[in-house]
């Protein structure tokens, strides 16, 4: 009778080191969702935060992961040293020194493109490789700390979990505290940097060579180089022409204030893309669409003793409503902006109700009624969809007056073809309210007003003497500049079906990539 064969005693890793294994996959699992969340957030001021961007990084990540998962199996079972992991993660951390540098010009390059084509070039470009370095880690470690089969479950399970943890804890690091509280580009150097001391660590402790040094040395140098470089440009303001006033990260992308030096132009800007002008000297707005939402509803409503006007921007649309007499509540969902108002904007934040908050949120848990309800609310370059449906219209019509006036600011166009998201809002108002009013004068800017009254019509006509004189013209045209829209061209928008960022997309395209390059020549 043969006797069985006793099962392969496992080769025991020293303790110090399996625990340190254990600790570089809780690393790399934490740098792995902060460079899939952070990757979104630095292409956003160059393409947005609409759906293809999003799904773009989300892409990109997944075939990254799956492609690292199969590479560090394979690796794994011709070289299972350990020395050969690291060095791929010193290659990752090098590299997202690399993307820092080579962002923008990227990005750039890329709006050339339609958004969804230049989305995935981007986030493949910037992001595939150290994304399937990083993920090599947890199959390769797997292999490695497993020499037979006797605990192969329990390794796994083992292992599996404080990658996961690590994972979890990045993201609530990079979505709670870091994106808020540090520049994007910075939070990418750290992350890049952290990962080269995790290499440093091992290579000093177990690995130690004089050639092995140096070429860890070296490399940690190019990637520590390059990434300053990127940070450093990044922080870089040229001041031949603007004066950057203020610069802060917050929980919806970075806040900016410019001054023009050549003339009296200030400028608010959120991920880099211009959302108000204003002259200081003066203390009025160079954009239109402040002018056009006050007077809009002066004009349409035929008493305003209370205002809700749902985002704050930098305060200027409300401050104008205060000054009327009028009781004004605000909803802003980033409180940053609230300072940036008042520092640099004049804006009365002390005559104003402001409610830090959702608008959606605030509409259906709200218990008064206003005169009127100003919707100015703009994620980057779009409002965001769950303002702009059936329900959300709807909600809005319960705390309005029984003649008082909803006045939307938005951007579309109203060429046939283009003109799916003026149709579609123009279609969706009118399954609410009994009147709708559209406004534009050419420029983007489009202007609904919508009432349960059937009589909709101008009461009182503005006086556009208030108006800076940079604007006045174009609201002028503005006001008068009525337009009608083929319903047939859109559909009724609901939480359920809003398909807008689809169907939107060639003109918010347009309108990204004028703004990001205007932008550029600031």
């Amino acid at each position: 009778m043969k006797k069985k064969k006793a099962a392969p005693r496992e080769t025991t890793m020293p303790q110090a080191l399996r625990l340190y294994v254990y600790f570089s996959a809780a690393i790399t699992g934490a740098a792995i969702m902060i460079i899939e969340i952070l990757g979104a957030k630095m292409l956003a001021p160059f393409m947005g935060t609409s759906h293809f961007v999003w799904t773009a990084q989300i892409a990109v990540t997944l075939v990254a992961l799956a492609t690292g998962y199969y590479a560090g199996g394979r690796l794994a079972d011709r070289s299972p040293r350990l020395a050969v992991l690291y060095v791929a993660i010193l290659v990752a951390a090098i590299y997202l020194g690399l993307t820092i540098a080579i962002i923008e010009p990227i990005a750039y390059w890329c709006l050339k493109f339609k958004l969804a084509t230049g989305s995935l070039l981007a986030s493949g470009i910037l992001f595939f490789v150290p994304l399937a370095l990083l993920a090599m880690v947890g199959p390769f470690l797997m292999r490695v700390i497993t020499t037979s089969l006797q605990n192969v479950g329990a390794n796994i399970g083992r292992l599996t979990s404080i990658s996961t943890l690590g994972s979890f804890a990045g993201t609530i690091l990079i979505g709670y505290f870091l994106i808020p509280f540090m520049p994007n580009s910075m939070t990418l150097y750290l992350t890049s940097g952290l990962l080269m001391v995790i290499v440093a660590v091992y290579f000093l402790v177990w690995e130690r060579s004089a050639p092995t040094l140096i070429a860890l040395g070296c490399g940690s140098g190019l990637g520590l180089v390059l990434g300053f470089g990127g940070v450093s440009k990044e922080a870089l303001v040229d001041t031949s022409r603007t004066l950057e006033l203020y610069r802060s990260n917050s929980n919806f992308g970075l806040l900016q204030v410019l001054q023009d030096r050549d003339r009296n132009a200030r400028y608010y800007m959120n991920d880099f893309l211009i959302q108000n002008i204003y002259d200081p000297v003066e203390k009025k707005s160079m954009a239109l669409f402040t002018y056009m939402l006050h007077d809009l509803a002066q004009a349409y409503t035929p008493k305003i003793e209370r205002a809700l006007c749902i985002g704050l921007g930098v305060g200027i649309v409300p401050s104008e409503f205060a000054r009327d007499g009028v009781q004004v509540d605000a909803v802003e969902i980033n409180p940053a902006v609230v300072k940036v108002a008042h520092d640099h904007f004049d804006c009365e934040i002390n005559n104003l109700h402001i409610n830090i908050g959702d608008g959606r949120q605030f509409v259906n848990q709200a218990g008064q009624s206003y005169d009127t309800v100003i919707l100015d609310a703009f994620l980057g370059d779009s409002s965001p969809s769950h303002l702009m449906s059936r329900e959300a219209f709807k909600g809005i019509k319960r705390i309005l007056k029984p003649e008082g006036t909803l006045v939307i600011n938005s951007f579309g166009e109203f060429d046939t073809g283009k003109n799916f998201f003026c149709a579609s809002i123009d279609k969706t108002l009118r399954t609410v309210f009994k009147s709708v009013k559209v406004h534009a004068n050419g420029n983007g800017n489009v202007f609904f007003v919508a009432s349960e009254s059937a009589d909709l019509k101008i009461r009182s006509e503005p006086d556009f003497d208030d108006v800076h004189w940079s604007t006045r013209r174009a609201a002028e045209d503005a006001f008068a500049g009525l337009q009608t829209i083929n319903p047939k061209d859109g559909i009724v928008l609901t939480d359920d079906f809003n398909p807008v960022d689809y169907y939107d997309a060639d003109n918010r395209e347009s309108h990204r990539r004028r703004l990001a390059f205007r932008m550029r020549s600031l």
